[in-house]
């Protein structure tokens, strides 16, 4: 069912965006992520994903207020929406159905093994 679709970096982006709350913007999720994931994140790719979920209707964006450290120019901030909130929860009860749905024995290390 591709109604509330996320790829893994939207997704990861998204949490994100919760975990900030008051204070999602570029900047500060970019930090986020790479510190909780130890993982590196392009600006380009971070502004595009911001991008196609807030044309998804997943988040929405306010400006905050100028800054004279940006020259003037906002800070544009991002919070979830109603309709990306059940995208999230969509994808947790998505990935947890397949989670549980491992038969313990494939997690047996013997059963791992690759046989020749």
């Amino acid at each position: 069912m591709k109604k509330y679709q996320l790829g893994e970096f939207e997704e990861v982006v998204m949490l994100t965006v919760g975990i900030l709350y008051k204070e999602a913007y570029g900047v500060s999720i970019k930090k986020e992520i790479e510190g909780r994931l130890k993982r590196g994140v392009s600006v380009g790719a971070l502004q595009t994903a911001l991008k196609r979920l807030e044309d998804k209707g997943y988040l929405k964006s306010f400006d905050g207020e100028a800054t004279e450290e940006r020259a003037g120019r906002p800070k544009k901030y991002f919070q979830i929406t109603a309709l990306g909130k059940k995208a999230m929860e969509y994808s947790k009860s998505t990935r947890d159905e397949l989670w549980n749905a491992i038969p313990k024995v494939a997690w047996d290390v013997k059963s791992l093994l690759v046989v020749r």
